[in-house]
This record gives structure tokens, C-alpha cells and sequence, in this order.
């Protein structure tokens, strides 16, 4: 999975390789808790791997004090278990953007689910990023074809 580095806000805490781990679930909610002084930015990506090897992606979405964060799952929870490891990656989820990807399907964490193999040197982009200014945008009347 690739991330983006998140702005830092004053005081911010977070850095990758932050340590945690689950200390509740409840479906696609998970909350993790880091060790005293660590705290995960808002949208940064969390790692958790199962049992059977396979990595999940956490999102966090909300702090709940004494060192708590509530995440969303990016992909099923089966598999996970209170006390399973967490870590931070210090960045947000990011996908490819450009040609390359054009006619291509990725999943939220910008993995390729087409069957080809992952775009190379592709620029990536965070899934949370301002829109761009009015100024910017182009607004016309034309056919949008869907397929």
C-alpha cells in the first residue's frame, strides 16, 4: 500500500513506525491504542496483519483519548483479534494518478484489482485533498460517455 505524507499540524505527534494495538472491534470499526505519546494524525493509514498474513489498511477517522483512535477498515476484519499489532505509516492512503491508470480498476488503497500488474512511476495522490479552486475548473455541456 502507498501513502502520501499528511501536512503536520502543530504538535503533532505522528511519525511511521508508531506501535499499537487493537483494542476493540465492531465490524469495519476498529479502535487501536498506541503506547503513551504516540498519536496518529486524522486520515492516516494504519497496518494490521492477520493471522494468515494478509495486510489490512486502517484508516483513522476520530481520537478517543488516552492514546485511543477509532479506524475504519479498508477491506474485511475477519481474522482480526484484540491485542493483534498495529502500525502507523506516518502517511495518508494514497492511489496512482495519470495515463497509466486510464481504463484501469483500483481499490481504495490503490492497489490494482484488474488483473495487471501495478502501474510503474506513477504519480500518487492522497484520497483526502482539497478540491481544486473554481478558477480552476472547467465547467461544459458535452456527452459523458459511460460505457
Amino acid at each position: 500500500m502507498a501513502t502520501t505524507k499528511p501536512k503536520s499540524k502543530p504538535g503533532s505527534h505522528s511519525k511511521a513506525g508508531g506501535q499499537g494495538h487493537i483494542s476493540e472491534i465492531i465490524g469495519a470499526v476498529v479502535d487501536v491504542e498506541f503506547e503513551p505519546g504516540y498519536q496518529p494524525e486524522l486520515f492516516e493509514a494504519l497496518e494490521v496483519t492477520t493471522q494468515d498474513g494478509r495486510k489490512v489498511v486502517l484508516e483513522v477517522e476520530s481520537d478517543r483519548g488516552d492514546n485511543t483512535v477509532r479506524c475504519i477498515a479498508m477491506d474485511s476484519t475477519d481474522g482480526f483479534r484484540r491485542g493483534d499489532p498495529v502500525t502507523a505509516t506516518g502517511a495518508s492512503i494514497s492511489v496512482p494518478v495519470g495515463v497509466e491508470t486510464l481504463g484501469r480498476l483500483f481499490n481504495v488503497v490503490g492497489q490494482a484489482i484488474d488483473d495487471e500488474p501495478a502501474p510503474e512511476g506513477t504519480t500518487r495522490w492522497p484520497i483526502h485533498r482539497p478540491a481544486p479552486p473554481v478558477s480552476e475548473q472547467q465547467a461544459k455541456v458535452e456527452i459523458l460517455e459511460t460505457g
